[in-house]
């Protein structure tokens, strides 16, 4: 994939679909690009309908997939963001289940030949904040103000879709 093809959703009239993945909870968010800058069109969360204790993982994947699949149909964006893996090595068995919720979006993607770009969670907290260590109330208070919403975005995984979404818009509107 190109990085300028990429980016391309970041002129004018073009739509970016920001991703959270995660198995119980993603949060997505499709901000469109306009002559004045960005506007949400939509943001919200899918949830897996099943309960975690019990859910079989297929079943949780294929609800992240089902969810990105309708959202991609419905707003047809330009370009979709999706938050790098972090893996901790205390917590290995996060990072394994985490992969299987990208690994659904990135395909989603694919079917739809859309371009995917992944940006570390350090990179777009100081993108958006100007710090990479930004908490979690930090990047809803700064989405909100940013984007001009009416109340804090909620959960955070909506929070962090919208954040995805807005660093891709400000890095393609860096100078090459």
């Amino acid at each position: 994939m190109s990085g300028l093809s990429a980016l391309n959703a970041s002129r004018p009239g073009g739509r970016i679909l920001g991703i959270d993945p995660g198995l119980q909870i993603t949060g997505y968010a499709v901000v469109e690009v306009g002559a004045r800058g960005p506007v949400v069109c939509e943001a919200g969360v899918i949830r897996s309908t099943e309960n975690r204790s019990s859910a079989d993982l297929a079943q949780r994947v294929r609800s992240v997939y089902t969810g990105i699949v309708e959202v991609i149909e419905q707003f047809q964006p330009q370009a979709v963001v999706v938050e790098q893996l972090y893996a901790h090595y205390q917590h290995p068995r996060t990072a394994i289940l985490m992969g299987h919720a990208r690994g659904v979006v990135f395909l989603a993607a694919a079917e739809k030949d859309l371009p995917v770009v992944s940006y570390n969670a350090t990179s777009i907290k100081k993108t958006i904040t100007g710090h990479g260590r930004a908490s979690k109330g930090q990047m809803q208070i700064t989405m909100q103000r940013e984007l001009g919403l009416a109340k804090l975005p909620e959960p955070p995984d909506v929070a962090d879709a919208l954040a995805a979404a807005l660093c891709h818009y400000y890095v393609g509107k860096r100078p090459a």
